[in-house]
């Protein structure tokens, strides 16, 4: 990827859905007052092919949808680690882009939504909690054969490396969704998170954070950092940057308190699936702690987060709206992604 850095290279009229991505990714490592001087003549161009491409993925264009998560993933990224100098954070532009993308992203999984389904949530409490784990009993990526039959009785090494690296978006990186999240919270609901936070950080000690321990998984594999993009598919981006989205605005927090919760609630009987590949397959314990911890500190943390966090915030109709929403974004976002990942691996691709 080539780095933009003179205005004389910026040409009006270029831009179109095919090239946007590469397009904008050259600029996302200048400072930002630099990125809205270089492309200050383009800015309409470029939302112009921003809109395109977000066209294009609600046609049913397979390859623009990745495309489109692989811009906005690379784009989160520059809010998702210290950089070593400036970068595009900031820039106007790439705010705009930002949004168009987000804003396609959050009406795509929308539509995935059966409608009346969150208009059926009970008033709040407990039955409100029942109805949300209904909602994911009956779902069908409860239990889904990629974890209870392949990951479980079929998976070689070379695919549980696999599954590493498509896990690193959101596992590698679930201290930071917390951290994020968190912000504005108030009473039970920011201890419930602070708790959950402290875990992810190893209750103190450096050696047992948990993305330490995730990292552990690469050394076995020799997975590098630099492997990782190039072995996303469009779904692996999307749940990276679903958490992201959710996370990073407070308009969002429902919708992240549903996504989260059901993420942790869906782990241990996933987790344990991959604890048994591992055990199958002899590979090395170093590299499975983080799973076996997960099976029994996820199924805590659910426990608290779903009676902490969603019980007291169910009695707002706002609140209860969002969160079944988070909830149904996760589901079904999963749902798409683990079928993926079982017709991959069946086809042995």
């Amino acid at each position: 990827m080539t780095i933009i850095d003179s205005p004389s290279l910026v040409t009006a009229g270029r831009y179109d859905e095919l090239n946007i991505v590469d397009e904008i990714s050259s600029f996302l490592a200048l400072p930002a007052e630099r990125v809205d001087q270089l492309l200050a003549a383009d800015r309409e161009p470029i939302k112009a092919a921003v809109r395109a491409l977000n066209d294009s993925v609600r046609s049913g264009d397979a390859g623009a949808l990745y495309r489109q998560q692989l811009l906005l993933s690379r784009i989160y990224a520059t809010i998702m680690k210290i950089p070593d100098s400036a970068t595009s954070e900031g820039s106007i532009i790439i705010h705009e882009v930002t949004r168009l993308l987000e804003i396609a992203t959050i009406a795509a999984e929308d539509r995935w939504i059966e409608p009346g389904t969150i208009e059926a949530a009970p008033d709040g409490g407990p039955a409100y909690l029942s109805w949300l784990k209904g909602l994911a009993r009956t779902h069908p990526v409860f239990k889904h054969p990629y974890y209870a039959e392949f990951i479980n009785r079929q998976a070689s090494r070379d695919d549980l490396r696999t599954y590493v690296i498509q896990e690193s978006l959101v596992d590698g990186r679930f201290d930071d969704f917390l951290a994020m999240m968190q912000v504005g919270t108030v009473g039970a609901a920011k201890m419930e998170i602070a708790n959950n936070f402290w875990d992810e950080m190893g209750n103190g000690e450096p050696e047992e954070v948990h993305t330490t321990l995730f990292n552990q998984i690469y050394q076995v594999f020799d997975i590098v950092e630099e492997e990782l993009e190039a072995a996303m598919t469009a779904n692996d981006l999307l749940s990276g940057n679903l958490a992201v989205l959710l996370c990073r605005y407070r308009h969002l927090y429902p919708e992240a308190v549903g996504y989260l919760g059901m993420t942790e609630w869906l782990a241990p009987d996933r987790f344990r699936n991959v604890v048994r590949a591992w055990e199958r397959l002899g590979l090395p314990d170093v590299g499975i702690v983080y799973h076996r911890l997960h099976v029994t500190i996820d199924s805590r943390h659910a426990a608290g987060w779903f009676h902490n966090v969603v019980v007291p915030a169910s009695t707002s109709e706002y609140m209860r709206r969002g969160i079944a929403r988070g909830s149904l974004w996760r589901l079904n976002s999963s749902a798409r992604h683990l079928d993926e990942r079982l017709a991959q691996a069946v086809a042995g691709t």
